[in-house]
């Protein structure tokens, strides 16, 4: 296989990851028990690993197939990636670690639901920034290769 189409697969497996992060936690919280949305949360912490691994393989591929463009589109996929990357590092896994802990403790107050929005906020970014730059990469894809 090759190095795009393995890009392509990764980048398109990371939103997969994250859609079901963001649908498991809304299905969850709006009709399960709290024993639930701690089983969700900790099953998201577990697969945040996974998610690091595709996301991280996604960008070292994307850097190397458009090592070189000066495509504008490869410049906004890049500034995408790194705001996605910082937002991941900065507010998403922090706050899947918070909810995981206070979930298991039994902690559902004022703050697990403000932390809980803001991993919403910044999971939907994250979905939107990645299927921008998926559709760019079909968009990059259909200019190099013309039917």
């Amino acid at each position: 296989m090759g190095i795009v189409k393995l890009h392509a697969m990764f980048g398109g497996l990371a939103i997969v990851v994250i859609g079901v992060f963001f649908g498991a936690t809304v299905v969850v919280e709006l009709f399960g028990t709290h024993e639930q949305v701690a089983l969700v949360k900790l099953r998201i912490l577990q697969t945040i690993p996974l998610l690091v691994l595709l996301l991280a393989g996604a960008g070292i591929m994307g850097n190397r197939v458009g090592a070189g463009w000066t495509d504008p589109l490869v410049a906004a996929k890049r500034r995408r990636m790194a705001f996605a990357a910082i937002n991941g590092l900065a507010l998403l896994i922090p706050s899947a670690v918070l909810l995981a802990r206070w979930s298991a403790a039994g902690r559902f107050d004022t703050m697990f639901y403000a932390v809980q929005a803001v991993e919403l906020l910044a999971g939907g970014t994250n979905i939107v920034l990645l299927s921008r730059n998926a559709l760019a990469g079909l968009q990059l894809r259909r200019a190099s290769h013309p039917a």
